[in-house]
Order: structure tokens, then C-alpha cells, then sequence
């Protein structure tokens, strides 16, 4: 860890969202002046964390803040895995390391400058609220194999979620987990190479855990966050259960195919016989939700019958 880094997280341990804490107190735990204080504070708000500054009372978390112990993460990765304070973007780095890496190996961020979701839309990643990461994966066989991956990470996602006591989870096609019907959590998933015999990808995604209200109003839909549960999990421990989770997933998925993961989907799935529609701009179908099929395809029943929809551009909304 860089010493940017170092002195900001030695400040950042000495604040709490519950009390103030004065910039003297700090200043005098980490041998700093006040005005050192003061400047990594501001430099702290450009990273997307929402400090409160009273006169006279000091400094204050708006939210709560959970940051990654990199030790314990990569001490209980199996795997290689590649944790930032900082980075562009988590799927961007393995996209630039192809070659050196091997199925299961991960990276993970507190911050991205340039987080990336579906369709090109930007990922808000404000430092140390959320998480943050991507995994290398390499399916031996070509690029067809890998139709309805994206199910299978949200299946997975879920999974560890929920061994944390998490209720109230939902799938939404193709990519996205629900909590309480607001969006908590999303899936990229990007090929880095493509062959008959082997394809690489980098899977991407990104959980709310503490979203405060700045950042959560740039965000144009309903949002959801871990910060409401009555004992929010752990980071890195959260992390350590996605990781093996994912891959023990990835692994059955390589083995049987999407098949194995569908009663998984089914007891999740948002949006199974409802009134939906399919937006693929300029055009809009409408229709009931069927479910999805062993390739991944949304099923669509409309009065033509059952139709199937599989990747392009589409997005999923319910009928209004």
C-alpha cells in the first residue's frame, strides 16, 4: 500500500457514523497537524465518501464504512488475488492480464475511477462503501458454452449472499440481484478471447453495501443497500464466500450447463409470470414471463405463443 493510501485509511479507521470525531483528536493520534488533517479530508470527499464537517464538533461518517482486511483476503483466496485501494476498473485490469492469470484469479478494488455496467453505463464505485471486483475465468471450449453465464454468477451471488442471512434477494434477467425489489447488485461479463477451444472471460460485479445519500442520488432507479440489515456482513468475509462460491459454481456450470442451475433461478426469478416488457430500442414487446431456458433465454409467452430472447440489447421492465 502506497503512502497516499496509508495515511488516508489511518484517517479514515479514526472516523464513525454514529459520533463526531475532532480533527485534534486525529491529528494528535497520527502525529499530523490540523491542517494535514484538513486537506486529507477534502482529498477523502473526492473519492466519493460523504464526510459531515461541524465547527467545533469535528468529523463524522455519513454511512458506515467497511474496508477490506488484505491480509485475511488473500491468505483465504484460493486463487491469486489483486487488492487496490484504487484502480481504473477491476474488469479492466484482468482484461490486461490475460495471460498471466488462471481460472479463479480475482480483483478487487475500494475505488474505481472508471467502473463500467451494462450497455456502457457508468458504475458509481464511491471508495470503501461497496464492493468491487472481477474474476478471470477460462471455459474449454468455445464461446456458445458460455450462454447463460450471467445467470449462474447472479444464481451464485445470491447463494453467498444468503449464507450470510440475507432475505429478501431476487434475481432479475440477465444480470442484475434484487433486495426488496430495488436494485442491490450487477453482473459484466466481458470476453477477453475466443477460440474453438478455449474461451476467457472476465466476470464482473458490484454489491451496495453502505450507499449514502449523495451517491445514491445519482443513480436513476431504485437502489438497494446491505447498510439496513440488523448485522451487515463483514467485507471480507463477504468476498472470501463469493469467491468460492463462484468458482465451485463456474465449475458445476462447466461440468452440466445452465440446466443444473435452474430451480436456483426459478426460486428467485423476479419476474416469472408477470406482465413484462421487452425494451430493444426503438422497439418494445410485451407479454408474460415464461421463465428462462436451459441456454438462457428469457421466455416470452405473447399472443403468438412462447417466444425466446437471448443477449443483444434488451432490457427487462415490468409492464406498466
Amino acid at each position: 500500500m502506497n503512502e497516499h493510501w496509508s495515511r488516508k485509511r489511518q484517517i479514515l479507521a479514526c472516523l464513525h457514523h454514529e459520533h463526531f470525531v475532532s480533527g485534534e483528536v486525529i491529528a494528535q493520534s497520527l502525529s499530523l497537524t490540523r491542517a494535514a488533517i484538513n486537506q486529507h479530508i477534502d482529498a477523502l470527499k473526492d473519492y466519493g465518501i460523504e464526510i459531515y464537517s461541524v465547527k467545533g464538533r469535528g468529523y463524522k461518517l455519513a454511512t458506515p464504512m467497511s474496508l477490506v482486511n488484505e491480509s485475511i483476503l488473500v491468505n483465504n483466496v484460493d486463487g491469486r488475488c489483486f487488492y487496490f485501494d484504487e484502480t481504473t476498473s477491476t474488469n479492466a485490469f484482468l482484461l490486461g492480464h490475460t495471460s498471466e492469470l488462471k481460472s479463479g484469479d480475482i480483483c478487487i478494488a475500494e475505488y474505481q475511477s472508471a467502473g463500467r455496467g451494462r450497455r456502457g453505463r457508468k458504475w458509481l464505485s464511491p471508495y470503501g462503501h461497496h464492493i468491487y471486483a472481477s474474476m478471470f475465468w477460462r471455459l474449454h471450449s468455445d464461446i456458445s458454452k458460455a450462454s447463460g453465464l450471467s445467470l449462474v454468477v447472479g444464481c451464485s451471488i445470491v447463494k453467498a449472499l444468503s449464507a450470510f442471512g440475507v432475505e429478501g434477494l431476487g434475481l432479475k434477467w440477465p444480470n442484475d440481484i434484487y433486495l426488496e425489489h430495488k436494485k442491490l447488485a450487477g453482473i459484466l461479463v466481458e470476453i477477453a478471447h475466443s477460440s474453438a477451444q478455449q474461451t476467457e472471460l472476465v466476470i464482473g460485479f458490484g454489491i451496495n453495501m453502505s450507499m449514502s445519500a449523495e451517491q445514491g442520488g445519482l443513480i436513476d432507479q431504485p437502489w438497494s443497500d446491505l447498510s439496513s440489515l440488523m448485522s451487515m456482513p463483514d467485507k471480507t468475509e463477504l468476498l472470501i464466500q463469493l469467491h468460492k462460491t463462484l468458482k465451485t459454481d463456474l465449475q458445476l456450470f462447466e461440468q452440466k450447463g445452465l440446466g443444473a442451475f435452474l430451480d436456483r433461478w426459478n426460486k428467485y426469478d423476479l419476474f416469472a409470470n408477470r406482465d413484462v416488457s421487452l425494451i430493444m430500442a426503438p422497439n418494445c414487446v410485451n407479454g408474460i414471463c415464461r421463465g428462462i431456458d436451459d441456454q438462457g433465454a428469457l421466455l416470452l409467452e405473447t399472443d403468438q405463443g412462447i417466444k425466446r430472447y437471448l443477449g443483444g440489447e434488451i432490457s427487462l421492465r415490468a409492464a406498466t
